[in-house]
């Protein structure tokens, strides 16, 4: 636990500043806090002895309590500038932490995305790194300010009397190892914790983002006993974690208790006896109230600490994460280029005992159409994923214009590629903004001749809003066909030289697809096109079609050449036509 703290630390160095006042504030509060003490024993030494009359007891009275105003007032100033300027430090640095979590996520391949929510990722975006604030803002400015307390109480006990002093020492080992025996008891509980409220996270979003889905299906009652789940879950785990907390603080505070109790018993005999002055026993007394608040709230801070360090061991799983996709140090930037790009002995698989792709080799000249058709699960989806470098090959080498692609750099390399992906993702805003969103400088004309090239035109300017409508949740407003033509204009106004199409035309009726289809046939030829498609009328007019099975490539050529050799395309293709006939 102390490495991660000391390495949160180190990560706020820019805020070191900030800390350090708020250090310095917090030992000028606990010098002021000493003063009271020592007033006090004065005070009664002053009454038990004194003989004068009331009036000439009055300066001292008057004295002592300018000197208690001025205390308090010094202590109340210091602790809000403590508490001020800890919290200003812990905001400035818990967003920016937050943040550096979200580019370490925009690093990461996507297979680290395989096996991870949403939801569970924005609970260590949003929920993990407030915990972090408690640490900075909190914990280690009280516990920093219990430690000097404490030491500041200890030097005046022993200048009162070392023997009582050692006495009231008795119970520390006790409340130190019951700390620690609580620190090693809770930890886990914190971490499961926060464990599984970033799965309450993760299910709600998948909950909220699929509310179409389960009202369509009947499904609200089978939703609402798994959430139900989940929440007595997370009840049962902080009902479990508090317990623990339940024993440990009246716990602690019975034994600093037995402090007191043994002063009263020791001090007040000895006082009797002569040994010590009422005065002192008074002053040890309180001496000794302020000794144990600080140790009695370590149940607080340890608590503190232990939610913080849960928290930090789940940012640091994230920000430790290695990508699959590196670039390499001296990764060249490609500029623009012809669009050529060819695989050549490519073999990948996702899971070693399960190969997608074996032995791949095909090149796309500048400016050819090439469509990659075949059954489900054979690799098509895969080869563009390859391309863009969302994974790297397990053999071969995929190169862009002559140019190996782990060579260049991933920004350049991807600035080469427009996506048109099966489920469009759009963003809530306007169709403008969407339409705009890979060219940062779009002017509106751009746009809309985009949108026209994309055969969107003409049903985005019949919408109220025009170009500025609002579409929505990930497009929620737009029907398929639109959506898809609107991500067909997103790729044309980018204008890179290589066009993907992934099943651009898979959820539309037949006259989307026409209109999609009359989109494509306006690109052909300005750029190079992969075309990935189920329904082969999106892919007849190819230039060349290859034919996957089984992660192979079975057979390839144009429509016409595919047809004639009564291959696995032919055999796609009349199954094709049988399902458009309804047969």
């Amino acid at each position: 636990m102390t490495k991660m703290i000391f390495r949160l630390l180190k990560m706020a160095r820019p805020y070191w500043g900030l800390l350090a006042v708020s250090t310095a504030a917090l030992i000028l509060a606990s010098l002021a806090g000493l003063v009271t003490p020592e007033i006090v024993r004065t005070l009664t030494r002053t009454l038990t002895t004194f003989s004068g009359t009331p009036q000439e007891i009055m300066p001292v009275l008057w004295k002592m309590m300018a000197i208690l105003v001025a205390a308090y007032l010094i202590r109340a100033l210091a602790r809000f500038t403590a508490m001020a300027v800890s919290h200003v430090a812990a905001w400035r640095f818990v967003p920016k932490l937050t943040f550096q979590i979200y580019d370490k996520l925009q690093s990461l391949s996507m297979k680290y995305y395989q096996d991870k929510q949403t939801g569970q990722l924005m609970s260590r975006m949003v929920n993990d790194t407030r915990l972090i604030e408690l640490l900075i803002a909190h914990a280690l400015p009280d516990l920093l300010g219990s430690l000097l307390l404490v030491t500041g109480v200890s030097i005046m006990l022993f200048r009162i009397n070392w023997m009582l002093a050692l006495i009231t020492l008795i119970p520390v080992p006790f409340i130190i190892y019951t700390s620690t025996f609580y620190s090693k008891k809770v930890a886990p509980l914190f971490r499961i914790n926060q464990q599984v409220l970033g799965e309450l996270n993760g299910a709600l979003q998948d909950n909220l983002s699929g509310m179409k889905e389960i009202q369509a299906f009947s499904q609200e009652m089978k939703e609402h006993l798994r959430m139900d789940k989940l929440r007595k879950r997370y009840e049962e785990v902080n009902i479990r974690a508090n317990f623990v907390n339940g024993i440990f603080h009246p716990g602690i505070e019975f034994l600093t208790s037995m402090g007191t109790v043994v002063i009263i018993g020791i001090g007040g005999y000895l006082a009797v006896r002569g040994s010590l002055a009422v005065a002192d026993v008074v002053g040890f007394v309180m001496y000794l109230a302020l000794f144990y608040t600080p140790v009695t709230q370590l149940a607080r801070l340890t608590e503190d600490v232990q939610n913080s360090f849960a928290g930090a061991v789940r940012i640091f799983e994230v920000l430790d994460a290695e990508p699959d996709v590196w670039e390499k140090q001296d990764a060249a930037t490609l500029p623009k280029g012809t669009g050529a790009f060819s695989f050549d002995h490519v073999s990948f698989h996702y899971l070693e005992e399960e190969p997608v792709l074996q032995d791949i080799s095909f090149t796309v000249n500048p400016g050819e159409m090439v469509a990659l058709v075949g059954p489900t699960g054979v690799g098509k989806t895969t080869i563009v994923s390859l391309l863009e470098r969302f994974y790297d090959p397990v053999e071969g080498v995929i190169s862009i214009d002559g140019t190996d692609i782990r060579d260049i750099t991933l920004h350049s390399l991807r600035e080469q590629i427009s996506l048109v992906l099966q489920d469009v993702f759009l963003f809530n805003g306007t169709i403008a903004e969407n339409i705009a969103y890979g060219v940062s400088e779009a002017t509106r004309e751009e746009i809309i001749e985009a949108a026209k090239i994309a055969s969107a035109d003409s049903f985005i300017t019949a919408m109220p809003h025009g170009y500025d409508t609002v579409v929505g949740e990930r497009g929620a407003r737009l029907s398929g066909g639109q959506k898809q033509r609107i991500a067909i204009a997103r790729a044309v106004l980018r204008n890179s030289p290589i066009l993907v199409l992934d099943e651009a035309t898979s959820a539309v009726d037949t006259e989307t697809e026409a209109q999609i289809q009359d989109a494509i046939e306006r690109l052909a030829g300005s750029r190079t096109m992969l075309v990935i498609a189920h329904r082969l009328s999106t892919v007849m007019r190819s230039d060349r079609i290859i034919v996957l099975e089984n992660g192979r490539i079975a057979e390839q050529g144009t429509h016409r050449e595919l047809m004639d050799k009564n291959g696995l395309y032919r055999h796609l293709w009349d199954m094709s036509l049988r399902l458009s006939e309804g047969l």
